[in-house]
């Protein structure tokens, strides 16, 4: 069983069977976390799942000591006018968590949303409120995963971008204890936080704990980006290879807010061999000079 702090792994892919692509994966990149999705990233259909992937893909990561996550599908928005994207929000994060239940998921990544129009902002963050609490209480209710809010890389009347835009959105579902965060470099460079500077990354989760508290961040997305800071634009690039640079990683990684929280690389575009690379980097930073 793996035992280690700050677990690297890596998004994997479920086409073909959940167990029979997502464990090969797992083992040729030396991935120590898994993050999936459970329905097609950009559509609203929720398949049930075949539950004897579910129960070879769960006790294949739990024999390795891999901790699980879900990313729901990206089209999820409980802050949007559209009263039928809210509808299809709530049931997507329905169903992610009840998929999470049955594969072992320990939390389930939704993007914080946008009000999309600038007079829909406060009526966005009440709606969020009605379409989260009840989600949050079954949850924790029955133990299930805890749903991760993950803030945007910026405009579009994004609800929570820059990590103190956090404060409202827990404070819209009161803090709810069920309703945990997860990070993601290339979004917080693109919403303007300066991690590249020395000391950025430091003072950035500084302010992210400030904002919500020592024990919510659950989750890192550890992504370079292909953009300039304050780009708004969510282009990942291989760790080191973009305009980020590799040091603020090791900053990430040596942070006392990570200790314990495991790190997910989501560069899609170069697969095995790129996501093999990035959690090898990335375990290279991991290990003290």
């Amino acid at each position: 069983m793996l035992l280690t702090d700050r677990p690297i792994g890596a998004h994997s892919p479920t086409a073909g069977g959940l167990a029979k692509a997502a464990l090969p994966h797992l083992d040729a990149i030396g991935g120590e976390a898994v993050q999936v999705y459970v329905s097609n990233s950009r559509g609203w259909a929720l398949p049930a799942g075949n539950p004897a992937q579910d129960e070879l893909f769960r006790h294949g990561c739990a024999e390795r000591g891999v901790p699980v996550f879900i990313h729901a599908a990206l089209l999820v928005n409980l802050g949007s006018p559209t009263a039928a994207t809210v509808e299809k929000s709530v049931a997507t994060l329905d169903h992610a968590l009840l998929r999470g239940r049955a594969i072992g998921a320990s939390g389930v990544v939704f993007h914080a949303g946008s009000a999309v129009d600038a007079e829909y902002s406060e009526t966005a963050l009440k709606q969020v409120r009605e379409s989260l609490l009840p989600l949050l209480d079954a949850a924790a209710e029955v133990g299930g995963p805890r749903l991760l809010v993950e803030p945007s890389a910026g405009g579009g009347r994004s609800l929570a971008a820059r990590v103190e835009d956090l404060g409202p959105y827990l404070a819209a579902v009161d803090h709810h204890p069920w309703l945990g965060v997860c990070f993601d470099t290339c979004h917080a460079w693109a919403a303007g936080h300066d991690v590249a500077v020395p000391g950025g990354m430091t003072a950035t989760l500084d302010a992210l704990v400030a904002t919500v508290g020592p024990d919510r961040l659950r989750l890192v997305h550890a992504n370079d980006s292909k953009d300039p800071c304050g780009s708004t634009r969510d282009r990942h690039e291989s760790i080191g290879k973009g305009t980020i640079g590799e040091e603020p990683f090791a900053e990430l990684l040596r942070h006392p807010a990570t200790a314990g929280v495991p790190v997910v690389v989501e560069t899609a575009s170069e697969g095995t061999v790129g996501h093999a690379a990035d959690v090898a980097t990335l375990k290279r930073l991991r290990t003290p000079v």
